[in-house]
């Protein structure tokens, strides 16, 4: 496994994602690069690596628009990531904090859990 990291709020998280079982709706697709999209941290794309097509998520550090976010997941070694939904019709890009990514940071080792708790599946971003 790579080394090289991509700063993600206060954490070192690993370039390079295995996920533990597939996101929903990307069967197969196992390995992603973490790449920030923008100077300040805030948004990363999550790209498939060794998969034609390749797959492309949006990703940010939850607390960053989020401060009351408290998923009771993760743990110290661990990192949040949630996915992003596009904006679309003038509506506001959207985070899905019900089922936000967890990233083992030694390892980068991902898992998507579905929260038990009433989180937004949409909640907008702004």
């Amino acid at each position: 496994m790579s080394t090289a990291t991509v700063r993600v709020g206060d954490h070192d998280v690993p370039a390079v994602l295995e996920m533990v079982e597939a996101i929903p709706g990307l069967p197969g697709r196992s390995t992603f690069g973490l790449e920030p999209l923008d100077d300040a941290g805030v948004l990363f794309a999550m790209r498939s690596r060794g998969d034609e097509p390749p797959a492309r998520l949006f990703v940010v550090d939850p607390a960053a628009h989020f401060p009351d976010y408290a998923a009771q997941v993760g743990a110290d070694g661990q990192a949040l990531l949630v996915v992003v939904h596009p904006s679309a019709a003038g509506e506001p890009p959207t985070a899905n904090l019900l089922a936000p990514l967890v990233v083992e940071l030694g390892t980068g080792r991902t898992r998507q859990t579905v929260l038990d708790e009433d989180w937004p599946l949409r909640a907008p971003i702004g």
